[in-house]
């Protein structure tokens, strides 16, 4: 079995459309096996380490979700020059995570070991979620999805050594991981609890708070059983997981119901197409937002009649009444959580502004040197933000200082992390944003009132909007869609 390229030994290709990663591309058992996979990522020390300081799968699970799953859709593309061009921003990304855990344990996110257990998580729970359907894999079958992934490691690390070469000495492998070297970590104990406990809404489901939040209390807890039965035994047991009656048989349910979707016709489960509708917003030219529009206006009635039955909890309150413009403005403490909380951790450090540059980068797919210079200048501003705020010096700023001082954030940094974000969105450049590098940034046309005589968006109104929705900390702007939805 070879590592490094990308066909067995009977030439079958490890990517693209015959690969059995894709044959599970849009298979709803996909769902809680992710689920299951991220868990067992996240008891890694390192790991839960670089996702509690860096990732936003707490306040922003839904663009996670969208990345994560283009990440993946890229690596397994048919065209090896799609696949080295996603491994070489995958790399750039990790190498910008580093750092310790609260134990003073160092991690980084470039760690081979670390990095081939992110794959054999997902190896093996695309086998456990066969198993637990009632489908289990046959062994010829699991050999080329084995090494499918170890492709995938090697597309990432050069080769992939840190996994074993054969699939029997692979279970031994993972047990081992299993038993010696996860912990009950706060990332872990977030994605079972609290993420499942307070997930936000997606841009779908915004206007209707009150019935997401009684959809999420009767679903969340059922998904959080549901994994925690999935998890190996030594890792349920070293973490003190509750053991739930009737679990076992909930989660064999639960699989054994995505499971039977194969008997739909084809085609009729996208799990791109459902990602994509729950990121739209009502208010897009997506010819799909027409539907959405509908069913959101649906939702909202459903939602207030569910209001007159059910007072509102702290985290459903409605938005704020539009202004003439039909522009609002949120409270300093909405806009510290909304926005530039991105970490969802209740704190503003560098790793909330890297995680704005990330999403702002992954949106115009830049390259370098474009994306390093969009990452220095919000440092930049990180900079200027902290020697401005951190009224107490412990090198971040909290929810309170920044409420106290309510600041003008547009100050010199920002105005350069405009200007940069404006040159990496004006492609061809020259000087103005055209149609459809507005819809690159924003996924969506313009506004009435960004269109101009030539159907272009000049420099000067394009940093004065960025910097009226950070210092203004207005609704409504296109930037809720980059910023501030979940």
């Amino acid at each position: 079995m070879t590592t490094g390229t990308t066909t067995t030994a009977d030439e079958a290709p490890l990517f693209g459309p015959e690969s059995q990663f894709r044959d599970f591309f849009d298979d709803p058992r996909w769902a809680p096996a992710m689920i299951r996979a991220t868990v067992l990522e996240a008891a890694h020390p390192q790991i839960g380490a670089a996702l509690a300081d860096n990732s936003t799968f707490v306040a922003h699970p839904w663009r996670r979700l969208r990345n994560t799953f283009l990440s993946m859709r890229r690596m397994f593309d048919a065209d090896p020059a799609v696949r080295e061009r996603e491994a070489a921003r995958l790399n750039r990304l990790h190498a910008r995570m580093s750092g310790s855990d609260s134990r003073g344990r160092p991690y980084d996110a470039m760690d081979r070991a670390t990095r081939a257990w992110v794959v054999a998580t997902l190896f093996e729970s695309a086998v456990t979620m066969c198993r637990l359907s009632g489908q289990p894999l046959d062994q010829d079958t699991m050999e080329r999805m084995y090494a499918e992934y170890r492709a995938y490691l090697a597309a990432l690390d050069g080769d992939a050594g840190e996994l074993p070469e054969d699939l029997n000495d692979f279970w031994p492998y993972f047990d081992r991981v299993v038993e010696e070297e996860l912990e009950n970590t706060e990332a872990a104990r977030v994605i079972l609890y609290r993420l499942f406990d307070h997930l936000p809404a997606p841009a779908l489901l915004g206007g209707a708070p009150t019935l997401w939040a009684a959809g999420r209390a009767v679903v969340g807890p059922l998904l959080g059983a549901i994994t925690v039965a999935s998890l190996p035994e030594p890792y349920r047991r070293k973490a003190g997981l509750p053991e739930m009656p009737g679990a076992p048989t909930l989660m064999q349910g639960a699989y054994l119901a995505a499971g039977l979707t194969r008997f739909l016709p084809a085609g009729w489960f996208d799990a791109e197409t459902i990602i994509e509708v729950l990121s739209l917003s009502p208010e897009s030219d997506d010819p799909r937002a027409r539907t959405v529009t509908a069913l959101h206006a649906r939702i909202k009635q459903a939602s207030a009649l569910l209001r007159l039955l059910a007072p509102l909890g702290a985290d459903t309150a409605p938005d704020p009444a539009p202004g003439p413009s039909g522009e609002s403005r949120r409270s300093a403490e909405e806009f510290f959580r909304q926005v530039l909380d991105q970490t969802g951790d209740g704190h503003l450090d560098w790793p909330d502004l890297a995680a704005m540059a990330r999403e702002l980068a992954t949106r115009l797919d830049l390259d370098e040197p474009e994306e390093t210079r969009l990452y220095d200048a919000f440092a930049a501003w990180w900079r200027e933000l902290q020697a401005a705020l951190d009224t107490d010096g412990d090198g971040r700023v909290s929810a309170e200082e920044y409420a106290a001082a309510v600041p003008s954030l547009a100050g010199p940094a920002l105005i350069r992390v405009a200007e940069v974000l404006f040159d990496a969105t004006d492609k061809d450049g020259n000087g103005t944003i055209d149609a459809q590098e507005y819809r690159t940034l924003f996924r969506t046309a313009f506004h009435r009132d960004l269109t101009t005589t030539d159907g272009t968006y000049g420099r000067s109104a394009f940093v004065g909007d960025f910097l009226a929705f950070m210092s203004g900390r207005r609704t409504n702007s296109p930037y809720d869609p980059l910023l501030a939805d979940a």
